[in-house]
């Protein structure tokens, strides 16, 4: 069942415990469970994606499916409240406009007031930076001016003349925000870097990007186990400061992403940053040379580092790999064939690799 909720167990006619469990999640509008199940509504003839609003059907009114292709081949129409056909992070055009005007004009503030000069209700500007990216629209501004002052000063700008190219209205201002995100103070910006981090939405559940200039240096799904530890060490291997803001690398990996649970793409070109030991980075790059559809053993994969008794140092490395997806992990089984080892939960280990060998319906698409 659902472990996120504390209401008490349901009772269901569902004689599948997988089916039960979908139940508990509709109910619940767990988000976990995006990617997972397609809910169709016997008596009104819609289909929901796990987290829909409306009001929810009778247990024995609601059937399941695998994908939306699955439930638009019964006869079910998508939902206009929830819009399944539509990626969860699809940006409306309003949105991609204002994104476009700060990354026009960073230093800019758009007020509620301004919003609606522009005809649009601040309420609704809210909710949607608070769903995709888990802070408030003037938040991400914040924290989008305090980035751009961070580049500013990398490229050796005087902390003065960066706090008011900024948009601050007092250096004092200024300095207490810059160390309350960075945690140093600005003269000392120099010695860091920025990682900047994102949330994108997938066919298989939403996922956490990071990247530097050099490339991505994460990618996660966000109920992956020890996931803030791993963001943690990250930070410190990279001695960086991790900010919610934009990278020019996230539309690229979107797109390729998109592309990948599409069926259109084998192997991926973006660039990535991968910070470990010797043995960590040799693992690692043996798991980019499994071929797409294809599947190793872990002895197999440490035989082929010709390391062959150190299938459990092997495992290891591979369980500590931050790119799922990208750095094709997904693809080592135990020795026996079966699904093991996968922090992103094994049935989107099996997904993955029924998607690449062809047996998976339309996963469907990123914005």
């Amino acid at each position: 069942m659902i472990a996120s909720t504390s209401a008490p167990t349901l009772q269901l006619p569902f004689p599948d415990p997988s089916t039960a469990e979908y139940y508990q999640a509709l109910v619940a509008k767990d988000a976990s469970y995006e990617g997972r199940f397609i809910a169709a509504v016997k008596t009104t003839g819609i289909f929901c994606r796990p987290t829909c609003p409306a009001r929810k059907p009778r247990p024995e009114n609601v059937e399941f499916f695998a994908t939306t292709k699955e439930a638009l081949l019964h006869g079910y129409r998508p939902c206009k409240v929830c819009r399944p056909l539509i990626a969860r992070d699809a940006t409306p055009d309003f949105i991609r406009q204002l994104l476009q005007e700060l990354t026009h004009q960073p230093a800019t503030r758009i007020t509620d007031y301004q919003l609606r000069q522009k005809g649009l209700e601040p309420v609704t500007v809210r909710r949607w930076f608070v769903r995709q990216h888990g802070i408030t629209f003037h938040a991400f501004q914040r924290l989008n001016r305090i980035n751009l002052a961070f580049k500013k000063l990398q490229q050796g700008e005087s902390v003065t003349a960066t706090a008011f190219d900024s948009g601050y209205e007092s250096l004092s201002g200024f300095q207490e925000s810059f160390k309350t995100v960075f945690g140093v103070a600005p003269t000392r910006s120099r010695e860091q870097q920025v990682i900047n981090l994102t949330r994108l939405e997938t066919p298989l559940g939403t996922m956490l990007a990071c990247a530097t200039e050099a490339g991505v240096c994460l990618l996660e799904f966000t109920d992956r186990r020890g996931l803030e530890t791993e963001l943690k060490d990250l930070a410190r291997r990279l001695n960086a400061t991790i900010v919610q803001s934009d990278n020019p690398l996230f539309g690229l990996l979107r797109t390729q992403l998109a592309e990948y649970f599409a069926g259109r793409r084998r192997e991926f070109s973006i660039p990535l940053v991968t910070p470990g030991t010797a043995f960590q980075q040799l693992v690692w790059q043996e798991l980019r040379r499994i071929p797409y559809a294809a599947t190793r053993s872990y002895g197999q994969q440490a035989t082929a580092l010709g390391r062959p008794t150190a299938v459990r140092a092997v495992a290891s490395a591979n369980g500590l790999n931050r790119l799922a997806i990208l750095i094709p992990c997904h693809r080592v089984l135990g020795a026996n064939g079966q699904l093991t080892g996968y922090a992103g939960g094994l049935w989107r280990k099996n997904a993955l690799l029924e998607l690449e060998s062809g047996t998976t319906p339309d996963a469907g698409s990123i914005a």
